[in-house]
């Protein structure tokens, strides 16, 4: 599906204005605010942190660690068949997950 054309997503500018706008607060204020918003993130999603945030009614944010993978030789090639393969390991991560909550899906 193609994004139909002339519609961007709202830059952060554009954001910070039309909060400002709605709850009659100044952009300085509105600035603070998300500023403090992706500290909190940041401080949950962190090492020390529980590894989850949500923003309620909105997203839920996690932290997942992903086990390392031990490398394998002679694996079936799914993309030409009859012919065997090597994949290489891969160290262990940490990846973020955003799941959308009830709430945001029903406003699309």
């Amino acid at each position: 599906m193609a994004k139909a054309a002339g519609k961007k997503a709202p830059t952060k500018t554009e954001i910070l204005n039309s909060i400002a706008e709605a709850t009659e607060l100044s952009k300085k204020d509105v600035s603070a605010v998300l500023e403090a918003l992706a500290e909190e993130v940041k401080k949950n999603i962190g090492n020390r942190g529980p590894g989850m945030f949500a923003i309620p009614g909105l997203v839920k944010i996690e932290r997942k660690k992903v086990p390392a993978r031990p490398a394998r030789k002679g694996v079936p090639n799914p993309f030409k068949p009859g012919e065997l393969m090597d994949v290489a390991a891969k160290p262990a991560s940490v990846k973020v997950k955003v799941r959308a909550l009830k709430n945001l899906k029903s406003m699309v």
